[in-house]
């Protein structure tokens, strides 16, 4: 199936979590500061490994950074 994450096409999985998601696109070990969007809602981490994403899902993954 095809989604969109952070404005690029990409292909997954059926049952694919946005737990998933995240981990492939910043690593397992960089989920300090991550929001995730799911079709312009907010996501809490508790459902990340719960919520599934369907075709055509648009996923937004925010990264909180420092500096001024």
């Amino acid at each position: 199936m095809k989604i969109v994450v952070n404005g690029a096409e990409r292909e997954t999985g059926d049952a694919t979590t946005i737990a998933e998601i995240v981990e492939t696109e910043r690593g397992r070990s960089v989920m300090s500061g991550v929001a995730v969007a799911l079709n312009g809602e907010v996501v809490t981490r508790k459902a990340w490994g719960q919520t599934r994403v369907a075709n055509g899902d648009r996923i937004e993954i925010l990264v909180a950074t420092q500096g001024g």
